[in-house]
């Protein structure tokens, strides 16, 4: 019997404003198991489906964001107020001061390792 990913039919959203970065984590994402991967490049498109869509499972934010929206605290706010689990990416060892506000959040920094991720990804539904 094949065991089963923690990913298998879980919802995820990705919010990086790195499009091939975004794309790269969705095809990981999918290959772990997911069953749908959103991705989106800004905060506000992030609330924006956090509105209107059905509950994501898990999701996967880039700290720092380029534009008007210089982070994805408010996203990662929301999501905490959910309940919905999710890992912080960061290319920059000072976006660590912004993630402190969630200490028990998993923190990747950029480049990040494929398996780094998932493991921070598999302790996130973990902690949930």
């Amino acid at each position: 019997m094949r065991n089963q990913s923690p990913l298998s039919g879980k919802r995820c959203l990705v919010l990086d404003d790195e499009f091939l970065i975004a794309l790269d984590i969705q095809q990981m994402l999918e290959r772990a198991g997911a069953a749908q991967v959103e991705c989106v490049a800004s905060a506000s498109e992030a609330v924006e489906l956090l509105r209107r869509e059905p509950a994501f499972d898990l999701a996967v934010l880039d700290v720092k964001l380029s534009g008007l929206e210089r982070d994805s605290l408010g996203v990662a706010q929301a999501l905490a107020t959910k309940g919905t689990p999710f890992v912080f990416l960061t290319g920059m060892r000072v976006d660590d001061l912004h993630a402190r506000q969630f200490p028990d959040v998993p923190v990747i920094e950029k480049p990040y390792d494929a398996t780094a991720l998932l493991n921070a990804v598999y302790r996130a539904l973990e902690i949930k």
